[in-house]
């Protein structure tokens, strides 16, 4: 999961006693994001902490609150694109993995996706089958409203803890503003706000077995789609345009039907495949990944972006959105200009 606390702050020295005081010798100074990215890219984060106990985690973000100490909170890294310069402040992994499995099942924001998937499966209980080969965390999920194969998992949710506004709380799941692969902490970019942990209501029951092998199913459908190499998972979101699906040849009827065209589609349709700026490529096996193909950096990858959105748009008239966030200082990057991205256009059609 990601949260973002606005960047205005008291002054280092201040900062630094307060944190040093806090966090002792867990307390990192410029630490490479790189390492802990999915992308493997990022600059240095001024100060890094690994939050493994979540009461502590509370407390040290009502900390960060009260003396007005920027913070970005991170899971596994997996759905950011961190910048080259990194982020001035405190970056929080979070690796609170408490899970108790139930109907009610009761996880920590930190728990994998996937180890969630196994443990309730494990235990005979349903529901989460697709959630195998997600990348990422609980509470990226969460940020998300992540999902495949016609599940996600906001209609699971039945409550979560949150601090929020300074406050540690409980919250319905009404307050997250699930859609389509967003959430009001999405959109907002998270802001203050970091989920602690959630309650997940899981009503299917199964043979264990049974309930693994489904997920199988769709894991292998993953590997054979997927590239390896260093990837965000899937960069943008498909597009819901029900006329633009009517429009679209070679969909097939339950995506016409839907609406839905994949991101992957349309990039691949504009022949995108193989597509590099420096170090960042369209992979050739799955047009909706962008991947670190060898030393790319994080400019490299939002040109490459940016070069996606522009053959998009001037093919099928819609503009591509970002699954993946940019965090960090990008106040050195420059977007590449319309008009070069057009003429680049013209030279591949």
């Amino acid at each position: 999961m990601l949260t973002m606390k606005p960047t205005m702050h008291m002054e280092m020295p201040d900062t630094e006693r307060i944190l040093s005081e806090a966090l002792g010798t867990s307390l990192q100074h410029g630490e490479t994001m790189a390492r802990h990215t999915t992308l493997k890219v990022g600059g240095p984060a001024r100060w890094f902490w690994a939050a493994s106990d979540v009461e502590m985690l509370a407390r040290v973000l009502g900390l960060c609150t009260v003396h007005a100490i920027p913070y970005l909170f991170i899971g596994h890294g997996s759905n950011l694109l961190m910048s080259d310069a990194g982020y001035d402040g405190l970056v929080i992994q979070n690796r609170c993995k408490g899970c108790v499995v139930g109907e009610e099942t009761r996880a920590e924001s930190g728990v994998s996706f996937g180890s969630l998937f196994l443990q309730t499966a494990r235990a005979g209980f349903g529901g989460l089958e697709w959630a195998i080969g997600i990348p990422g965390t609980v509470g990226g999920a969460l940020v998300s409203n992540a999902g495949a194969y016609r599940g996600n998992i906001g209609p699971l949710v039945k409550s979560l803890r949150v601090f929020a506004d300074g406050t540690d709380q409980i919250v319905g799941p009404e307050w997250m503003e699930f859609s389509y692969r967003d959430s009001r902490l999405r959109r907002s970019g998270g802001g203050s706000t970091v989920l602690l942990s959630c309650v997940l209501h899981l009503t299917e029951r199964g043979d264990p077995e049974e309930i693994v092998a489904r997920a199988k199913l769709y894991q292998a459908q993953r590997r054979a789609k997927q590239p390896l190499s260093p990837s965000a998972g899937s960069f943008f979101k498909n597009v819901v345009d029900r006329a633009l699906a009517e429009r679209v040849p070679s969909l097939t009827s339950g995506m016409r039907d839907s609406g839905v065209i994949p991101a992957g589609f349309l990039s691949e349709a504009c022949g995108l495949k193989g597509l590099r700026v420096g170090g960042a490529e369209v992979s050739e096996k799955h047009a909706n990944f962008l991947v670190n193909a060898g030393g790319a950096t994080a400019s490299d990858l939002r040109s490459l972006a940016c070069q996606v959105r522009a053959a998009v748009r001037a093919r099928f008239g819609v503009m591509l959105e970002e699954e993946v966030l940019y965090v960090g200082d990008w106040t050195q990057w420059s977007e590449p200009e319309i008009a070069r991205e057009t003429e680049w256009l013209k030279t591949t059609r």
